[in-house]
């Protein structure tokens, strides 16, 4: 019960977050593995560079 409780409060929103910055969403699966599993995530978030939409896609 526990496992699918992390699940939806970690990897569902993690999977977004990722697919939405362009990364492969399965990278959001790292979180599984504790402790490590977040740094590596975040570190990858944060100093990765994000791909950048185009202006196409902003536009209305």
């Amino acid at each position: 019960m526990a496992f699918v409780v992390f699940v939806v409060l970690f990897v569902i929103p993690l999977w977004r977050i990722c697919s939405r910055a362009g990364f492969n969403p399965a990278l959001s699966l790292l979180v599984i593995i504790p402790l490590v599993g977040s740094i590596v995530l975040a570190a990858l978030l944060s100093f990765r560079e994000w791909p950048q939409p185009s202006i196409a896609s902003r536009e209305p």
